[in-house]
């Protein structure tokens, strides 16, 4: 055998859903796999937490308990990560790309903290990383961000990256539903974790926005810098209400190139997940159920969109696969795949500065005068109304105001100082608004 047709050996770390997948795939296409690489790509061993747990399909002999071995042997080529977690996987994975070994991880978690220490480990020593399935699962989206739109300026990157909540708020929309009835029925057809805190309360989604902005705007961007809502406050209520504005509601990863404001010239990046209202107009407003679909914006490329199954055991493994054919082929001719690009260093401007658009509902007193002082406050955070309409008599009375465009402190500060007057007895909802102006 020459030294180019030599196997690539494969280290996997984890054998849940999306691992069993990646075994299955590497033993039924393997014929395929050897001629698209130019080498065989085999399994050297399999880190689980309890190898006595039956996995049909997985070969016993390959499981261990010992993953920091696992990572360290030197039969290993490649590492691929699917366990999740940030310690102590951070640790396997950063021995394995300071021992020349590449790595392909679906874990957008640690990705979004430590992307940083794990692109300087591999770049220390030629090595590749590779995480694709990290965000929007089989769908082709960050490499087209950092190979195919390399040579373009992406100034927009909004979409729906979680699956969890986007099928709730779809069956919240589509049946009238509580969003408690909307998660239990997404926990029975396993949509939803036993504990779905990280889905709907849009930690999921906030590590994923921050990947797509590092890649976008050529910025590191963590976690911990993007402002996160999620989405256990949104009613029956707020939906009859988008619907009513011929909207839908979603929550959205909203990723921006914008100016940087204050005494600092030059762009700054704004990076936000919170549920907000779109126009059924919107090529976002019809992805509905599991699916995930993330809309691009760049100056040469103009308005691009990727659509697909964003998660589950075979579409990840799909994902994970593609990067582990690149990884593979680099190993065999000698390539490297892209490295980080982290050269525009933007600031990360707070959510305060972020210009968006609310639509607020408030019980208020029926009486005269009401709207004309609510106006005034509105006035005195110069906060531009949009639209306004009021329902309903005596103490059922109901205002709902949508505004323009404006800070979104000067939002806050607005709606604060709505809630202390004496004739407003709740302030009942406040969604952001996203799309073109009503």
């Amino acid at each position: 055998m020459t030294e180019a047709a030599k196997p690539i050996r494969v280290a996997l770390l984890g054998c849940g859903t999306v691992g069993t997948q990646i075994v299955r795939l590497l033993t039924e296409q393997a014929d395929d796999l050897a001629a698209r690489v130019g080498a065989p790509v085999e399994l050297a061993g399999i880190a689980v937490r309890r190898a006595n747990k039956p996995r049909p399909g997985v070969p016993a002999g390959l499981l261990t308990t010992d993953a920091a071995g696992l990572v360290t042997r030197d039969d290993v080529d490649v590492v691929v990560e699917v366990i999740g977690g940030i310690e102590p996987t951070r640790d396997w994975l950063l021995t394995a790309l300071k021992a020349g070994k590449s790595v392909v991880t679906a874990n957008k978690a640690l990705l979004a903290e430590h992307a940083g220490d794990l692109f300087a480990a591999a770049d220390a020593t030629g090595a590749d990383l590779y995480f694709e399935a990290a965000v929007a699962g089989a769908i082709p989206l960050l490499r087209p961000l950092r190979e195919s739109m390399a040579g373009d300026r992406i100034t927009r990157v909004m979409g729906i990256v979680n699956g969890t909540t986007n099928f709730i708020l779809s069956a919240m929309d589509e049946t009238g539903a509580g969003y408690a009835e909307a998660l239990d029925e997404a926990s029975r057809l396993g949509y939803a974790e036993a504990d779905p805190t990280a889905d709907v309360e849009g930690y999921d989604a906030a590590s994923k926005a921050a990947i797509l902005a590092s890649i976008a705007f050529h910025t590191r961007v963590t976690a911990g810098q993007v402002h996160r809502e999620g989405i256990t406050g949104v009613t029956a209520a707020d939906v009859a209400a988008a619907r009513a504005l011929g909207r839908t509601i979603k929550l959205l990863a909203i990723c921006e190139r914008v100016e940087a404001g204050g005494d600092r010239p030059g762009e700054a990046v704004a990076v936000r997940v919170h549920p907000a209202m779109i126009p059924r107009s919107h090529p976002l407003a019809g992805v509905n159920g599991a699916f995930n679909a993330v809309f691009v914006e760049a100056d040469a490329a103009g308005q691009l969109m990727f659509y697909g199954q964003g998660a589950g055991g075979a579409p990840t493994a799909s994902a994970v696969l593609g990067d582990l054919v690149a990884v593979a082929r680099n190993r065999v001719v000698g390539g490297r795949g892209p490295r980080e690009s982290a050269y525009a260093d933007l600031p990360v401007r707070p959510i305060a500065q972020a210009a968006t658009r609310y639509h607020i509902s408030l019980d208020v007193a029926d009486r005269a005068g009401v709207l004309a002082a609510v106006a005034a406050v509105f006035a005195q955070h110069e906060v531009s109304i949009a639209a306004v309409r009021q329902e309903g008599r005596s103490s059922d009375a109901s205002l709902v105001i949508v505004t323009h465009s404006a800070p979104d402190a000067a939002l806050r500060s607005t709606v604060d100082k709505i809630a202390g007057l004496p004739f407003v007895h709740d302030v009942v909802s406040v969604m952001r608004v996203e799309g073109e102006e009503l």
